[in-house]
């Protein structure tokens, strides 16, 4: 149990509180932003379900071992996280809706409650607080890796919309603080999945220096491939539904037109089209007049033209 006997660590554990407190307010601009837009659009549930999953846990391992600063901060995070995914399922799909409450049951409800009963029924004194330890520091490293669940997402769409960066900092920050705690609370449940941590929340924000500049990376926002692909789809939807106009010639040099409405009816409208008016025909070119002829007599006499 922290004291004030211990004024280092009890200093260390406060920053670490405030420093956790911090990562758990990051995700509010995204939640946020769902609220306003009443959609999640590519956001995804399971990095919150382990975080509350991993904060249950790790709320009932303080319990067991009488940390009073692991106590606080992790009951807070219980009720903010929760706030969080109530936000998320009110404006989630319904296959989105369905399973994140698939998860939360199965292992918020019953994975922890199942683990809970084992330990309270069948194990006793240090060796509970131990498994309780262990279970919370392998959760601990999943709450690091699930915000790497859309690294995927990330590489293809040159873009860290979906990433939030005070949340990769913070985790980054906070895992070094708790590994100091750790250390100086002879605690290695507490210490060593912060090692990792460490290392998760650095490949973070590498993405993050990687992928800052949207523009320069060619970044694609998700909300722009889905509006480009939702007209994509308006544009074939008014191309099968518009009428199909066929024109042939019949045997006197009509055009029949059959035309398709709604109900697939067809329509035969014949147009009459009149024959061009034949060329206008040249007229020959009038023949030039012959060429007059002199004829000349003897000198004394004058010149007669003979035409």
């Amino acid at each position: 149990m922290v004291n004030v006997e211990h004024p280092v660590v009890f200093a260390v554990g406060i920053l670490g509180n405030i420093l956790s407190f911090l990562v758990i307010l990051a995700p509010v601009p995204t939640f946020y932003r769902v609220y306003k837009k009443k959609s999640t659009e590519s956001f995804q549930s399971v990095p919150y379900v382990v975080a509350l999953l991993s904060a249950m846990l790790w709320l009932y391992y303080a319990l067991l071992s009488m940390d009073v600063l692991l106590l606080s901060i992790n009951a807070i995070a219980c009720v903010i996280e929760s706030v969080y995914l109530a936000i998320y399922l009110v404006y989630a799909p319904r296959d989105a809706m369905a399973f994140t409450l698939k998860l939360l049951c199965s292992m918020n409800m019953g994975l922890f409650g199942a683990m809970v009963a084992f330990l309270q029924s069948c194990v006793q004194g240090q060796r509970r607080v131990s498994i309780a330890g262990g279970v919370g520091a392998a959760f601990a490293l999943a709450v690091f890796v699930a915000p790497l669940t859309i690294i995927r997402q990330v590489i293809r769409t040159k873009s860290v919309e979906f990433m939030p960066f005070w949340l990769s900092l913070f985790l980054t920050i906070s895992a070094v603080v708790w590994f100091f705690y750790g250390l100086l609370m002879k605690d290695f449940y507490v210490a060593m999945p912060n090692v990792l941590g460490l290392l998760f929340g650095l490949a973070q924000m590498a993405l993050h220096l990687v992928y800052r500049n949207p523009k320069k990376s060619g970044a694609v926002s998700e909300m722009q491939a889905a509006d480009a692909e939702k007209q994509e789809q308006q544009l074939r939807q008014c191309h099968s539904h518009s009428s199909h106009v066929a024109a042939t010639l019949d045997a006197d040099g009509e055009v029949v037109r059959s035309t398709d409405d709604d109900a697939g009816a067809a329509m035969n409208v014949v147009v009459d089209i009149m024959p061009p008016p034949p060329p206008p025909v040249e007229e020959a070119p009038p023949l030039p007049p012959p060429p007059a002829m002199v004829m000349m007599t003897t000198p004394h006499q004058t010149a007669v033209e003979v035409a």
